[in-house]
């Protein structure tokens, strides 16, 4: 059951790259657009539903640690391994608008779970959820209405030079059929791993933070692995940081506004090292060589992940 659902992670993803590549291209709508909406939610839909199914059996701590586990995995261990597989370039506008909105919406999470905004009693309560979910939205709406105009002047532009529609169909059929796979793949390979997990005794936020999290992780993983591998790196970043933004607001929002989620402090510890690997990989615009995630600057990355992941079974 596992390698079909590694199976369908990866045929999953390259029809959701391939679908929405080409839509980008047919309409001239920049990639990093693509990335940060159509992907990053394609992507993040194993997170979405772990969270929507694990509110009905009162799982908070499994939500929790999913989003921020999944965070973590996508900074460091996905992030570590494009850049390994081929140096990242990072582009002006994450550089100065995606990775910063980022860093606050881990900032923003951090101070409802201490309770220096919102509850004072470690508790994202449903009201902190709505903001947390209105934040998103205002985020996932700010580069489509950066971009109408540019969108509207390119579907003009194409529209006389007669663009075909049926490959506009067939690339939407492409990222379709891609959600599904991706969203059953991640279910069945996170169903199958805490099922493991469980016989063994480990609890219920290690698992969201290490099996949970890096199984609804692995479409961002094979996701960016394979837009580095066809020289996308704004469809790459933005579907990693896309994600990261997703999961601190609309994940924790949604689940927050079904159940209240309690913060412990072990998860306080997590969002801190989360807010570090923020800083550490925009730091990398300036540090080196700039504006570019080496391979030396993914090792760093990937060695910060496995000494993460080392401290917490200790």
């Amino acid at each position: 059951m596992l390698i079909i659902g590694f199976l369908l992670l990866i045929v999953g993803a390259d029809l959701l790259v391939k679908g929405s590549s080409n839509i980008a291209k047919k309409f001239n709508i920049p990639e990093i657009l693509i990335g940060l909406t159509i992907v990053a939610l394609g992507t993040s839909m194993p997170e979405l539903i772990i969270t929507i199914s694990s509110t009905s059996q009162n799982a908070t701590d499994l939500i929790i640690g999913n989003a921020i586990g999944s965070n973590l995995c996508n900074l460091l261990l996905i992030m570590g391994i494009t850049a390994i597989l081929r140096p990242i370039v990072i582009d002006k506008e994450t550089k100065s608008i995606h990775l910063p909105v980022a860093l606050f919406s881990t900032i923003v999470v951090l101070c409802l779970g201490i309770g220096i905004l919102g509850s004072p009693n470690n508790l994202i309560n449903r009201t902190d959820g709505i903001i947390l979910v209105v934040l998103y939205l205002l985020y996932f709406l700010y580069p489509i209405i950066i971009e109408i105009k540019d969108i509207k002047t390119s579907v003009n532009e194409n529209k006389k030079k007669h663009i075909k529609v049926k490959g506009i169909l067939i690339s939407i059929f492409f990222i379709i059929i891609g959600i599904i796979a991706l969203k059953n793949g991640g279910d069945i390979v996170v169903n199958e791993s805490t099922e493991i997990a469980i016989k063994y005794g480990v609890s219920e936020r290690v698992i969201g933070l290490t099996i949970v999290a890096v199984g609804t992780a692995l479409p961002e993983l094979i996701t960016s692995i394979i837009a580095v591998i066809k020289k996308e790196d704004n469809l790459a970043v933005g579907n990693l940081i896309g994600s990261c933004i997703l999961n601190s607001f609309l994940i924790l929002g949604t689940g927050a506004i079904i159940t209240p989620l309690a913060f412990s402090r072990e998860f306080i510890l997590n969002l801190i090292l989360l807010i570090f690997s923020t800083i550490l990989i925009w730091s990398y615009c300036i540090i080196g060589k700039k504006n570019t995630i080496t391979r030396y600057k993914g090792i760093l990355l990937l060695i910060t992940y496995f000494v993460y992941m080392i401290n917490l079974f200790k």
